[in-house]
């Protein structure tokens, strides 16, 4: 991969070689790569752990985590971090946001609830296998996996992600994490920080 830093320098002759009104605008977000990239990144993630692309990375004796999140990291470079996640009962991520990443994901199987911060009120929306959601910068939500959510797509696919029936998501973040910040809803209905940690962990701490 060609690395994108260029010398001071070299950076001042292309801007001043460039016509004013031909250039195109900078990006302020801290990644060249786009919700539209991450959500692509996701879905193709999600084709290839469901054709057994990634079997050496799963369980070893098949059968998934019952009491603790679980992930495993499907790709990495410097722009990018893609995730393949194992959801369990009753196991929330806190309202949390990206920190300085953007966000996105694929639900391979079952069913997530997701809680977002709309700015003043938690709304809930159900995400199920097949459905993609993206996280800009500021995206404040609470993950768990969504009661009784459906089975996966097909035989097939069932027997491809094993034996449990679990509800399976492949995320992507760019940059890769390095940081998340927690909050709560206060009792005037706002949202407070409350802690940042550091992590390269998805969605919160396994």
């Amino acid at each position: 991969m060609r690395s994108s830093v260029l010398s001071l320098s070299s950076a001042r002759d292309a801007f001043s070689a460039t016509p004013p009104l031909d250039r195109a605008i900078a990006s302020a977000l801290p990644t060249r790569l786009r919700p539209a990239d991450l959500l692509r990144l996701t879905d193709e993630g999600a084709e290839d752990v469901l054709s057994g692309r990634y079997d050496h990375l799963l369980p070893s004796d098949g059968l998934w985590p019952t009491d603790e999140r679980w992930a495993t990291r499907l790709l990495t470079d410097e722009e990018v971090d893609v995730w393949l996640i194992s959801w369990t009962p009753g196991k929330s991520t806190e309202l949390h946001d990206h920190a300085g990443s953007l966000g996105a994901l694929t639900v391979l199987s079952g069913a997530l609830s997701e809680y977002r911060w709309n700015g003043t009120e938690l709304r809930r929306r159900t995400l199920t296998a097949g459905d993609q959601a993206s996280f800009p910068m500021g995206w404040v939500h609470d993950v768990m996996r969504a009661p009784a959510g459906p089975r996966p797509v097909t035989d097939d696919t069932a027997e491809s992600v094993g034996p449990l029936d679990p509800t399976l998501s492949v995320h992507a973040y760019s940059p890769p994490l390095t940081a998340m910040s927690y909050y709560e809803v206060t009792g005037r209905g706002t949202l407070r920080r409350t802690r940042t940690v550091l992590t390269d962990q998805p969605e919160g701490d396994m």
